[in-house]
């Protein structure tokens, strides 16, 4: 056993077992001591799934011996929020509303990886019901930044991310609402996937705003991310060969740079640099249509985060952590006309959007345009808390509200990020272009 193998890539470990140098029971057991081990095992994991990780690891196993490997990732484990239904064990979704929440099935995607001979660690924290960009979450666990442990690791897949980032994990598979798979891998130095609305399964995911959730990959490459996305879908894998920025054409969209602090700026301009000395060509632009879209982000996020779960917190509220709970009721305060009117609105500018980008490879922006907030100030200053969730979640809402699927990468920085953002359904050309920028920016 060996703990090189807790800073490996996925697709590295799959080579090895290939190559029989590492062998799945070994290593799944390598990987559930270090979460033992390590002093915010508790903090990263809500529940460990120990018992189905080692028989799925055994099963791996005799597949490798006898040359029967079901893919590349067949023995490699990885983690999964909390809000993914595990047949048998407990899926909260960071909740007291849903303690002791027992599903009788595996969520669709899980299903999926498993077919593929993953294997399952555990269920991580996140913040509750997935409602804020932050993972602060004080009525089940606070994973903290990996750069800075007062601070928060950014969510609401928080334990995702820190599963990864503190070698508990080679890969967590998260959620994205409005930025809940790019904010804490941007925070925690991660490549994170948001994919695009529709396109991976919810069944089995506990929902927030069922509109806008995704599903994706928080992981060390994008190759990773590759083969993770096709794991969830059950199918090939994007060719990531031969990627290059040769002739790619970027739009800076300078929307993103408002109240952008001076740590993730510099990140930004580092990469984009270094991209462009790649060979990319950008031009920026601001689109007045991206602020409206984000001015109607109160009516369409809330009210149907709130419709979706107002009986249970009207019926317990007391048992939610006060600022979520804030953000959820703020659903009732709008109108059904206002919800239809928004939406109706909001198509319109999705195909503005779309004809203005149709000459570009990818849009560019800060994923986050804040850093990782203190921890002790977010749970004494609710104006503090309420200003810096809205600015982390401001780059990365601008692709839930669009349609569009995203990609975060490390910009070098700690806890900075690059966002690219592609067209609805073009995750297979955004995670080529990622791979030729990861080229130049690693």
């Amino acid at each position: 056993m060996s703990n090189a193998w807790l800073t490996m890539s996925m697709g590295d470990l799959g080579r090895g077992i290939a190559a029989g140098q590492i062998d799945p029971v070994d290593l799944t057991r390598t990987y559930l001591d270090a979460i033992k081990a390590h002093p915010f095992g508790d903090r990263i994991y809500a529940r460990l799934t120990e018992e189905r990780a080692m028989s799925e690891a055994r099963a791996a196993s005799v597949r490798a011996r006898v040359g029967q490997r079901l893919g590349l990732l067949d023995g490699v484990p990885i983690s999964w929020k909390d809000l993914f239904d595990t047949a048998g064990t407990a899926t909260e979704s960071g909740s007291a509303l849903l303690k002791d929440r027992v599903p009788s099935a595996d969520a669709e995607v899980l299903r999926n990886a498993t077919a593929v001979g993953m294997i399952c660690l555990g269920k991580t924290h996140m913040s509750e019901l997935a409602f804020s960009g932050l993972g602060l979450n004080p009525i089940t666990a606070t994973s903290p930044c990996v750069n800075d442990h007062d601070a928060v690791s950014g969510g609401s897949s928080s334990g995702a991310a820190t599963s990864v980032a503190f070698g508990l994990a080679p890969c967590g598979i998260g959620s994205d609402t409005g930025g809940s798979v790019r904010i804490p891998s941007a925070w925690n130095d991660l490549v994170g996937l948001k994919t695009t609305s529709g396109r991976v399964s919810l069944k089995g995911v506990v929902p927030l705003v069922a509109s806008f959730d995704t599903v994706g990959p928080l992981c060390r490459t994008v190759e990773d991310a590759a083969l993770m996305l096709a794991a969830l879908e059950g199918r090939a894998p994007a060719d990531l060969r031969g990627a290059s920025l040769k002739n790619t054409r970027l739009l800076v969209l300078e929307n993103g740079f408002e109240g952008c602090r001076d740590e993730p700026l510099a990140g930004f301009d580092s990469a984009l640099g270094r991209i462009m000395d790649g060979g990319a060509t950008v031009k920026r632009l601001h689109l007045p249509i991206v602020d409206e879209a984000l001015a109607m982000s109160g009516v369409l996020f809330t009210t149907e985060a709130y419709a979706t779960w107002r009986e249970e917190i009207e019926a317990q509220p007391d048992l939610m952590f006060g600022e979520i709970r804030e953000r959820f009721m703020a659903g009732a305060s709008f109108s059904g006309a206002d919800f239809v009117a928004a939406w109706q609105r909001l198509d319109e500018i999705r195909a503005e959007f779309l004809s203005e980008i149709a000459g570009y490879d990818a849009v560019v922006l800060p994923t986050s345009a804040i850093m990782p907030p203190n921890v002790d100030r977010l749970m004494s200053d609710h104006d503090y808390y309420v200003e810096e969730n809205l600015w982390a979640l401001r780059n990365t809402r601008i692709g839930n509200l669009l349609g569009l699927c995203g990609l975060s990468l490390p910009t070098g920085l700690p806890s900075t990020g690059i966002m690219l953002l592609g067209a609805p359904m073009g995750e297979e050309r955004l995670l080529r272009l990622g791979a030729a920028c990861e080229a130049v920016l690693s």
